[in-house]
């Protein structure tokens, strides 16, 4: 029985409390962690979940209602306004959300905010108006008829109603045609139902044909989805073993079961060719969740979610706070993902998120990946998730075949980035009418641009990095706050005209090098930071898959579970990038981008090739890439991490203090050092001091340190890094060193990032 109906069956047995009234503890999406305790008014309902308009402050705002109780203090507070005509949030989803707080140190508020702003976001539903044949044969009677009019009469046959310009596109005419006949009285309006969200998906729309070792993978993940009960799967496959048409038969399993299901993935890779594949599979394509859908749309998905109408969401990451009614699968594509980490605002790692989001929904989750993280692969070694492979590619397709080229040994000439062995591929690819890919990970024309005749370098005036080149905009950008300026004519240090020089590449200047040793052939780039925003590139993958471009050109983006079937040739222009790195993760994520990458080579029906340029062909990671032995690759880096205690075998969190000036920002991370140090031992964490021998048990505080990049958006900025043991409440720790720690004034603030993906 819900509290609701509780505190409704207590008033109608002993009438109306004198002594305590009922009380409503609402939590309220702004920066606060409490709930807010308000008097619930006689004669008003109210259970968890619930959502309510209550006062706050000089305002009325909209809150959920997380406890009901009775309290002789209630006559002393605010009343409840009103009782929202929403769908109540469930239980699972407000564990959730306080499961999310707890474990990132971000207030409830802000955590309930990412999950019930939707519904407030569009506004009212617009009237939707049809048009239907009148009963009025009179009207008709006496039309002036001509032949447009003649056909839109025969396409209203029937009865049914359309809208106004489907009507009109039946008739092969203009929609004035159809306003003349209702104003006539020969056709009438009448308002239409909304949009549903999405269609209903049809488990049996078309059952795929799966080689064996695909099908032993579907019928696994689909008894786990059966099963009604939590559990995650990796779901390891090398890139084209038709993974997603394996996790689609999970998807089938949870609409059998009259299930939700929720497909993540990063938002680039949500395109029309997945959408597509989708409604092969399920006959309509899945409701969409992403930054490019409107308002008005997010509100109905948001509806649909909660009243278990829209059946599988595919989504970027903040589609983990959807109010579903039974979700029985959460799948994350692409698991690896560095965009599956939000670093505003909340900071949490979706996939780490969906693992607990299915644990609380009592649902199957699955990670699937060609290059799973290692933090997950270590999980599956060890027993706590299923782990599920796929070591062939569909069709008896052949994985590309990998080559480095010593740049050394084989270097291009000055000023071009295209070594001999590469461009005379790219030539032969070409002449069998097949499609290159050059692979480069640096937006922009060129990453710094200097005077040649004094040196002066140009850097942003906000922060400390250097500013780049943006030839195809004319523009100087920062990559870290946005900041824009046009490009001088001459040096502003020194006054030299014709004297700044472009140092390095980026894939413009690639794209121009490109241009001049292939004339003729079609060239596009492809770049997160170019006008248009995602929509437009997806529209650009879909125009590459469908061969309508000989080059491509582009950064990581490219390297994200697209499918370019007319695509052989892949060139890694710069293998090294990322290498130098001091990120913990650096040489992980490279070898799972240059796999990934290189993935895209020969998914079609012709072998695919990739050539990796790089100064060091004998690092680890270009060896493992190009041997083709990830397993000791994995190994290796696992081993590392085991021995440093880093993740997933220990615990880290950065804490990034920054102020308006060097001198409070500084002064402000040694305080929190002092206080940590200051912390009587507990029985849940040791922080080793000063001169002390570090436990193997025992926290470590790294810094402070000023950041990699100090000074963001005119913020100077320090680092403090906890590195814990896995079993420590790191948790517990920050809360106390925060509590025991200056407070924030003077424009200083603490950020605190728990298991940090970016190091800067």
């Amino acid at each position: 029985m819900t509290s609701g109906a509780r505190q409704q069956d207590l008033l109608d047995e002993t009438g109306p409390p004198e002594e305590a009234d009922w009380v409503a503890d609402v939590l309220v999406p702004v920066a606060v962690d409490i709930s807010y305790s308000y008097r619930v008014p006689r004669g008003l309902s109210l259970a968890p979940g619930d959502f309510v308009e209550a006062p706050l402050g000089n305002r009325e705002t909209t809150g959920v209602v997380w406890d009901v109780r009775r309290s002789a203090a209630g006559s002393n507070l605010k009343a409840v306004i009103s009782k929202r005509d929403l769908p109540a949030l469930r239980g699972p989803l407000r564990g959730f959300i306080d499961w999310v707080a707890r474990w990132t140190l971000a207030e409830r508020g802000m955590v309930l905010r990412m999950a019930i702003r939707a519904p407030d976001s569009a506004g009212p539903e617009p009237v939707r108006v049809g048009v239907r044949l009148s009963d009025d044969d009179q009207a008709r009677a006496g039309l002036r008829m001509t032949p447009a009019r003649l056909r839109v009469l025969a396409a209203a046959e029937g009865g049914l109603c359309f809208a106004k310009s489907a009507l009109a596109q039946a008739a092969a005419c203009s929609t004035g045609v159809v306003d003349s006949l209702v104003d006539e009285g020969a056709l009438e309006a009448v308002a239409l139902p909304p949009a549903p969200a999405a269609l209903p998906p049809d488990r049996d729309f078309m059952i795929p044909a799966f080689e064996p070792d695909q099908r032993a993978a579907a019928d696994e993940l689909a008894a786990r989805v059966r099963e009604r009960a939590f559990s995650c799967t990796l779901l390891e496959g090398v890139t084209g073993s038709g993974k997603t048409e394996v996790y689609f038969e999970a998807v089938a399993a949870a609409l059998e079961e009259g299930r939700q299901a929720l497909i993540l993935m990063p938002e680039i890779a949500l395109t029309g060719q997945f959408l597509d594949r989708f409604a092969a599979r399920f006959g309509v394509r899945p409701a969409e969740w992403h930054s490019g859908v409107s308002g008005r749309k997010r509100a109905r998905i948001w509806m649909g979610a909660a009243d278990g109408s829209v059946r599988v969401v595919a989504g970027a990451r903040s589609a983990l706070f959807l109010p579903f009614r039974d979700l029985g699968l959460v799948i994350v594509d692409e698991e690896h993902e560095n965009a599956y980490k939000q670093e505003d605002g909340v900071p949490y790692n979706a996939r780490d998120m969906a693992v607990v989001r299915s644990r609380l929904e009592g649902a199957a989750c699955i990670l699937a990946s060609a290059t799973p993280s290692i933090e997950t692969r270590v999980n599956a070694q060890q027993g706590r998730y299923r782990h599920v492979r796929l070591d062939n590619r569909y069709g008896g397709r052949t994985l590309p075949s990998l080559a480095a080229v010593d740049m050394k040994a084989g270097a291009p000439p000055r000023g071009k980035w295209l070594s001999p062995r590469l461009a005379a591929t790219v030539d032969q690819t070409l002449e069998r009418g097949e499609q290159a890919l050059l692979f480069l990970n640096r937006r922009g024309y060129a990453p710094l641009t200097l005077c040649r005749s004094c040196g002066h370098r140009f850097q942003c005036p906000n922060c400390s990095a250097w500013l780049v080149e943006h030839r195809f905009r004319r523009a100087l950008v920062c990559h870290h706050c946005g900041h824009v300026e046009r490009r001088p004519d001459q040096c502003p240090e020194c006054q030299t005209a014709d004297s700044l020089t472009a140092c390095g590449p980026g894939v413009e200047r690639l794209a121009d090098e490109a241009a001049e040793r292939f004339p003729g052939k079609r060239i596009l780039v492809l770049s997160s930071d170019f006008p248009g925003g995602t929509e437009r590139l997806k529209q650009e993958l879909e125009e590459v898959a469908r061969g309508a471009f000989d080059i491509v050109i582009g950064t990581q983006l490219v390297a994200k579970g697209h499918n370019f079937p007319q695509l052989t040739l892949v060139g890694v222009i710069d293998a090294d990038v990322g290498l130098a790195s001091g990120d913990p993760r650096a040489a992980e994520r490279t070898f799972q981008m240059l796999q990934q990458v290189t993935g895209r080579a020969g998914r079609g029906e012709r072998p695919g090739t990739g050539l990796v340029q790089t100064y060091q062909p004998e690092h680890p990671v270009i060896r493992a890439l190009i041997s083709g032995d990830s397993e000791r690759f994995y190994e290796e880096e696992t081993e590392q991490r085991s021995r440093a205690g880093l993740p997933p075998f220990g615990r880290l969190a950065a804490l990034v203090v920054s102020g308006n000036d060097r001198a409070s920002a500084e002064a402000h991370a040694r305080a929190l050092v002092r206080a940590a140090h200051a912390l009587p031992p507990s029985d849940r964490w040791r922080v080793t001091r000063p001169g002390e021998m570090p436990d193997t048990g025992d926290l470590a505080l790294l810094g402070p340190a000023e950041a990699p990049i100090a000074i963001v958006r005119g913020r100077h900025r320090f680092r403090l890094l906890v590195r814990a043991p896995r079993a420590t409440d790191l948790q517990g720790f920050l809360r106390a060193m925060l509590e025991a720690g200056p407070k924030e004034r003077g424009g200083v603030r603490v950020d605190v990032d728990v298991d940090p993906m970016s190091f800067l």
